[in-house]
């Protein structure tokens, strides 16, 4: 048999690897891909450039003075190279120290991110499977996709992950509706990844496949752009933060002009009798009005009347951005979407009622199988502390101090060790330079990291991994119908070890190797999860190959069910014989539960509740900045790649600027600016675009952070943004809720570091 192409699966696709010499010289998209991503090619030129981690690497001041010293150099100081011996020693011996003198809840292995596609290569797995072999760690909970409805959305329907799995299909929108409610738009950039590893990008087709069978998009976002140009959508663009507001007043004219479906409310909901009399206005004086929330968002009110009339005179789907929830107070817009979606009556028939982002991911509203793949056994964690992952800040800053979440009161454990593999901090979280300060705080960070981002920057022990294309492993997931091998491209760089091998050894350091390889190799690990895959995938009516066919093929792809998804159908067709996992069973438009957590920033119902910035408040910064997903990298993933790199205005991120708020400062194309608020500030080049709503500027994430004092050169919009819970409830990130201001830079502009290596001893020292 002819040997085949080398595959390797990633979050942003698959692709054919050509290599020369030992070395990678293109990414080849997949054939079966019929919109592939253009990320992937991004990595060629960085596996072995001047990002490259090639050896263990220790902060000076930390290897010559011990745990804890000079945490504030973190960022700043010189590195260290050390042989894999010594790294193993000093980790196992911080681990010991901390285990023995503070215990393991010292340890926080939050270590939040998208890794790397691989069922066995996948560097949190890893991470948490060693310590809790070690004794358990300090967790986290929830995302910063979208923790607002992550804990909000069980108390309405039970679950949300359970749902978002299953948001009714592509075609069942394209042959079922009329009209497609797009809160935040289906932003197709967003819809090139998906976790775990892509075959075929259909959110393109999709969004076509409905327009052309007749279905009008509305895209209620302050970007034009977040629904593609070809369909031809109406575009809405209320002010930020203020969907919440938008949807009542149309759940308002609903109610006011006996538009909605009572038979469906009396069914299938409770409490709306509470939501009813907050929209009339009866608990607070203020009815929701369609003027009310045209007052706040910005709008015409005529705009909202008619919206809400041809929802309800039409087989209408609405759809939630999860940028929605990433906002102060975001529990409310997806609840409150819930409540419009229900009193419409829609929920559970073909094509209609509510999906949860279309776009947001590639598999949101894929026609696929659900199978549960195996993944690598990560073991029991004995330490019960954890925080909500937008927390890391206060849990830093704040040791012993209580906190809510979810009807409950905990308390930020104490940290001295921190361990981030597969992610990178740097670049989730809010207020940078705050955080920055705060990491400073515990005596020891680790990081396995593969290039020299801002996160390997801040660590005191770096861990150099390999990427995929320097290791076998397997892409087996549900959310794309290809499961694909991953073959290893090309031999490590340097020393640089797999995530696997790097806790092997530490294992083999502190005497239980064999407990954590179960003395099995990465292969025999590999074909052992096939197996047991294999095994469920039969249970759900789907034939894998066999591990040989499947190695020897290089993907393996699962037929289509028979039936499109319809979100809920079944409760829909028989609420009694399918209930919901809510305390009545039904959709709870009131939660009892959550009122009875008496929590004055998120009540029982949907509501409006004031930003803690928005530009109805604007007082010294009257610009609103988005900072929502690149177009060209994953996250930060591959910021530093040709890709990534072309897409910048004087090698800075570029910010998308409205012709009125730049003629208004003087600005044009291509100028560099400082963006600006009270707690720090970025360079970034302007583009100008009637496209984007006046007095709001798009920034997206991912570029690198690059401090220089408070402020970051490469353009990160992190260190502009709140870091405050959404609430009490879910304690989610609120980066959507940002008031800066723009101003051109005046004098020479300061290098752009951070993509290069940071200042290593010479060898001679």
């Amino acid at each position: 048999m002819a040997p085949r192409d080398i595959l390797t699966s990633t979050h942003w696709g698959t692709y054919r690897v050509e290599r020369s010499d030992g070395r990678v010289t293109a990414l080849h998209p997949f054939e079966k891909d019929p919109d592939p991503s253009p990320i992937g090619p991004g990595i060629v030129d960085v596996l072995d450039g001047p990002t490259r981690i090639t050896a263990p690497m220790v902060r000076e001041s930390w290897l010559r003075d011990g745990p804890g010293a000079r945490g504030d150099l973190r960022g700043s100081d010189r590195f260290v190279e050390v042989s894999w011996e010594t790294a193993n020693r000093l980790v196992a011996d911080e681990i010991t120290r901390v285990r023995r003198d503070h215990g393991n809840a010292a340890i926080y292995a939050g270590s939040y991110g998208w890794a790397s596609a691989g069922r066995f290569h996948h560097a949190q797995g890893q991470l948490k499977r060693f310590l809790n072999l070690a004794g358990g760690f300090t967790s986290s909970v929830n995302t910063y996709s979208y923790a607002a409805a992550e804990v909000i959305v069980p108390h309405v329907l039970g679950s949300f992950r359970g749902h978002l799995e299953r948001t009714t299909s592509w075609r069942s929108v394209a042959e079922n509706a009329d009209l497609l409610v797009a809160f935040g738009g289906v932003p197709l950039k967003n819809g090139q990844i998906s976790q775990g590893g892509l075959g075929a990008h259909v959110q393109r087709s999709g969004v076509a496949a409905a327009h052309a069978a007749g279905v009008r998009f509305v895209n209620i976002s302050p970007l034009r752009s977040d629904v593609m140009a070809a369909v031809g959508a109406e575009w809405i663009a209320p002010r930020p933060s203020t969907d919440a507001a938008m949807m009542l007043g149309l759940a308002h004219v609903l109610l006011n002009e006996d538009l909605h479906d009572q038979a469906f409310l009396d069914r299938y909901c409770v409490g709306f009798d509470r939501f009813a009399a907050y929209l009339r206005g009866e608990t607070d004086g203020t009815p929701k009005t369609a003027a009310w929330a045209a007052d706040i968002c910005g709008l015409h009110e005529d705009a909202l009347r008619d919206l809400a009339r041809r929802m309800a005179a039409s087989r209408t789907m609405i759809s939630v951005s999860w940028s929605l929830t990433r906002q102060d107070h975001g529990e409310q817009p997806f609840w409150a979407a819930i409540a419009l979606a229900s009193m419409l009556g829609q929920i559970g028939l073909p094509g209609t009622g509510i999906g949860f982002g279309y776009s947001a991911m590639n598999y949101v509203g894929q026609t696929r199988r659900h199978v549960d793949y195996a993944a690598l056994p990560q073991g029991r964690n004995p330490v019960g502390s954890f925080i909500p992952v937008a927390r890391i800040t206060d849990m830093l800053e704040n040791p012993g101090a209580a906190f809510d979440y979810n009807g409950r009161r905990y308390t930020y454990p104490d940290i001295r060790l921190v361990w981030w593999a597969g992610g990178n901090p740097f670049h989730h979280h809010q207020d940078l330079n705050r955080m920055r300060r705060a990491w400073a705080r515990p005596e020891t960070i680790i990081a396995n990291e593969w290039c020299w981002n801002s996160h390997a920057r801040h660590a005191d022990i770096v861990l150099p991994c390999t990427t995929t294309l320097e290791r076998s492993d397997i892409a087996l997931t549900s959310k794309d119908p290809f499961q694909v091998v991953m073959d290893a491209a090309i031999a490590p760089v340097g020393a640089a070890r797999s995530d696997h091998d790097i806790f092997r050894g530490l294992a083999a350091e502190l005497g239980f190797e064999a407990q954590f390889t179960e003395n099995r190799s990465p292969e025999d690990w590999q074909k052992w999860l096939y197996d047991i895959s294999r095994q469920s995938a039969a249970r759900a009516g789907v034939s894998l190959p066999e591990w040989d066919r499947f190695q020897a093929d290089g993907y393996a792809e699962v037929p289509a069910p028979e039936r499109e998804t319809v979100l809920l159908e079944a409760f829909r067709a028989d609420p009694e014989a399918h209930p919901l996992a809510t305390p009545s069973g039904r959709i709870e438009i009131f939660s009892q539960t959550v009122d009875g957590f008496g929590y004055d920033d998120c009540p029982g119902h949907p509501a409006w509740m004031e930003p803690l910035e928005w530009l109805g408040r604007t007082k010294d910064y009257p610009l609103h900045m988005i900072s929502n997903q690149p177009r060209m990298k994953l996250h930060s993933q591959l910021d530093h790649g040709s890709v990534s790199r072309a897409d910048r205005v004087a090698m800075r991120a570029p910010v998308i600027v409205h012709p009125d708020d730049a003629a208004a400062r003087g600005l044009r194309d291509g100028d560099v600016v400082r963006v600006f608020n009270g707690r720090g500030a970025c360079l970034a080049g302007v583009r100008v675009s009637d496209e984007i709503r006046p007095g709001v500027i798009q920034l997206e994430t991912g570029a690198w952070y690059d401090p220089l004092g408070d402020t970051c050169v490469h353009g990160n919009p992190n260190v502009l943004t709140p870091d405050k819970g959404t609430s009490k409830l879910a304690q989610g990130p609120i980066a959507h809720s940002c008031l800066v201001e723009i101003a051109r830079h005046e004098g020479p502009l300061p290098p752009v570091t951070v993509h290069g290596a940071p200042p290593l001893v010479p060898q001679a020292e």
